[in-house]
């Protein structure tokens, strides 16, 4: 029968320090690989009081693409 773990070593603790982690430390590390792979958007404030929150922002989108390729239909003709 297996022991089981200490809870206290699984726990967050308060502070840690460098000496805590094996390799160097390196700030900002994956933020480029996360710009890359991310698709968030940060809009201007006065462009974010307009929209209350995500779908908001998603269905006044969806809308322009239908306005916009109406509108290209209509130029084609």
């Amino acid at each position: 029968m297996k022991k089981d773990k200490d809870r206290a070593s699984e726990e967050l603790r308060a502070e840690y320090k460098r000496s805590d982690f094996d390799a160097p430390l390196a700030r900002g590390k994956y933020a480029k690989r996360l710009r890359e792979s991310s698709n968030i958007i940060v809009l201007r404030p006065e462009v974010a009081r307009v929209f209350p929150n995500e779908e908001a922002v998603n269905n006044a989108l969806e809308a322009l693409i239908e306005v916009a390729r109406a509108n290209a239909e209509h130029v084609v003709q």
